[in-house]
């Protein structure tokens, strides 16, 4: 068994990980960028390792660092967690050569499904059905021409993509160029590798993905079925375990074409084979991940088997704990990401400093998480915050249970998703077990939430807190008041009292339809400037695409009118507020 194992990663991977590790007597090496110094996982890891620098290149990513770190702090074996360098070949093979456990799959099958393409023709070679496709597009004429082929509507996808990052739809060739662009800027950014191809795109699918475990010894398992559809951007919302209203035959295809397509690559470690079912009746392969995932909790709900530690025996060259016999699949599980987003500014990132925190408990309630009270959450990674599970012997319970875990779920100070998946639950079609991945845009309108006022300055500046007890005609609440520190210390003859903000549940919005300065809604950094000085634009079109929190954000004009000015640059950070665009008055 390993001894010592460094955690390259970040959140609440990173503390999910050193947990299973402490409980197995395995040391644990923790590193952090500058702006994590205050993470939990830096302070729960036995020892801590800074990765100077300010880009992700220079920390999370620098492989040269990761490696002398796990050299100088004796640790044998290197867990990536997922994202970052988890699905990286290079990152594997350089563990390899310098004698370092990586814990993960060989490079070669890293490299041989972090490719889709190559990924396709792996699974097609092994029986797996695939969608009809492109082979590696070399220009926007060539996209053209197999869109012509295969057919609207399509899927533009980056080869090397993972979690929606780099895909685009494109619904009638008008939207090809643009999505063209789109699609090869976010794969070079995220993965350094523009590769990107066309998919028939599957309407109204489900997705669905089955979780497998592969050891050195030769045995290969399943641990059943998620369900996946709930997204937005094409990134993961919802998951639950199992799947509702699949039926049993195309279940057992699922699960048949997961294990049979491990076994044809020589999987080892903890994968995930993911699908798109189309009419509850046809699945077609999408990709490999070749981590761990997000969405692992569930299954271990279901199954009681700890995932991370089924990572550590195998990376140690011990066999599975468990054969497929001997998996036992029992009740209902769901997760809920609970991320720093507003649901009704299009799931725009809204990081900042986090006020009070309390996390729901009781029988059937997990939470993994990273956050705590006065946290400042930071800017330069993905918005999630923490996964609520719960797990109840039926669905219909499981459902109860989260709605439960969501009203007690508190935290105060930043706009999360927790409003609106208490709506999501309470959609017929999600309660019923009958939706697909149009979910949120066919159901999902901002007017659904009551969203709690947006966070006022004295949230996000030194404060004196109250937390007033309030009884109104029997009905007891918490009122929390912010006092900023110069009321506190203002004179005898002022009354402190608590900023005001929005009367109603909903933020109060400035009219801009004559708006002449646009303001940059988030910190983030720009990698489009799309209209230029003297341009005449319209009402709704693109001025900018400013990337927050691994997000990219189309910024559209509020007014019709001539540009004066556009003091930005692609590639230029920007702070909340920043000038973007001026026009003529």
């Amino acid at each position: 068994m390993l001894r010592k194992v460094l955690i390259a990663n970040r959140g609440e991977i990173a503390i999910r990980i050193l947990r299973a590790c402490q409980e197995m007597g395995i040391a644990t090496v923790a590193v952090y960028a500058e702006d994590d110094r205050q993470s939990k996982h830096v302070r729960l890891a036995d020892e801590a390792f800074l990765l100077p620098g300010s880009q992700l290149s220079e920390t999370y990513l620098n492989i040269q660092a990761l490696i002398e770190i796990a050299q100088k702090s004796g640790a044998e074996g290197i867990h990536p967690g997922y994202g970052f360098l988890s699905e990286n070949a290079g990152f594997s093979l350089a563990c390899r050569e310098n004698g370092v456990v990586f814990i993960g799959p060989s490079p070669e099958v890293i490299e041989a499904m972090g490719s889709k393409l190559l990924a396709r023709e792996r699974m097609k070679a092994a029986g797996v059905p695939i969608t009809p496709g492109s082979p590696k597009l070399s220009s926007l004429g060539e996209a053209q021409e197999w869109s012509e082929k295969i057919g609207y509507p399509l899927l533009l996808k980056a080869s090397a993509g993972g979690g929606g990052r780099g895909m685009k739809r494109v619904m009638n060739a008008e939207e090809l160029p643009s999505a063209y662009d789109a699609a090869m800027r976010e794969s070079k950014s995220y993965f350094s590798d523009d590769t990107v191809y066309l998919e028939k795109l599957v309407t109204a699918p489900r997705h669905v993905e089955v979780q497998i475990l592969a050891d050195t010894h030769g045995q290969v398992i399943h641990l059943g079925e998620r369900d996946c559809s709930v997204q937005r951007r094409n990134q993961k919302l919802i998951e639950e375990t199992p799947a509702p209203n699949l039926p049993p035959d195309v279940r057992q295809k699922l699960l048949d074409a997961a294990v049979a397509g491990a076994q044809a690559i020589g999987y080892t470690g903890a994968g995930t084979f993911e699908f798109v079912v189309q009419n509850n009746s046809e699945p077609y392969f999408m990709e490999v991940n070749t981590r761990l995932q997000v969405e692992h909790p569930i299954t271990e709900m279901v199954t009681r088997v700890d995932l991370v530690k089924e990572q550590l025996r195998i990376a140690s060259g011990l066999p599975l704990s468990y054969r497929q016999e001997e998996i036992r699949f029992e009740g209902h599980a769901l997760e809920c990401r609970i991320t720093v987003e507003d649901a009704c500014q299009n799931f725009r990132p809204v990081p900042g400093l986090i006020g009070r925190y309390e996390e729901p408990a009781g029988f059937g309630v997990r939470v993994d998480s990273m956050p705590y009270a006065g946290y400042e959450i930071p800017r330069s990674y993905d918005s999630l915050l923490a996964k609520l599970v719960t797990w109840a012997p039926t669905r219909a319970e499981a459902l109860a249970r989260m709605q439960r875990a969501l009203k007690e779920y508190t935290i105060e100070g930043v706009t999360t998703l927790i409003p609106f998946f208490q709506w999501a639950l309470n959609v017929p079609a999600f309660a019923e077990g009958h939706y697909d991945t149009g979910f949120v845009g066919k159901y999902f309108e901002p007017s659904h939430l009551t969203m709690p006022p947006a966070p006022t300055q004295a949230e996000s500046t030194p404060h004196h807190r109250e937390v007033v007890d309030v009884e109104v005609n029997g009905r007891y609440f918490q009122v929390a008041l912010y006092l900023p520190e110069m009321s506190i210390h203002s004179s005898a003859n002022t009354t402190a009292s608590a900023p005001k903000g929005p009367a109603s549940g909903k933020s109060s919005r400035k009219d801009s339809s004559n708006q002449s300065q646009i303001p940059a809604p988030m910190a983030g950094t720009v990698v489009k400037v799309a209209v230029e000085a003297g341009q005449l634009v319209e009402s709704g079109q693109l001025l900018c695409i400013i990337e927050s929190m691994k997000m990219e954000n189309d910024l559209l004009s509020p007014r019709s009118g001539t540009v004066k000015k556009v003091p930005i640059q692609a590639g230029e950070k920007v702070q909340a507020g920043a000038l973007l665009v001026e026009f003529e008055a």
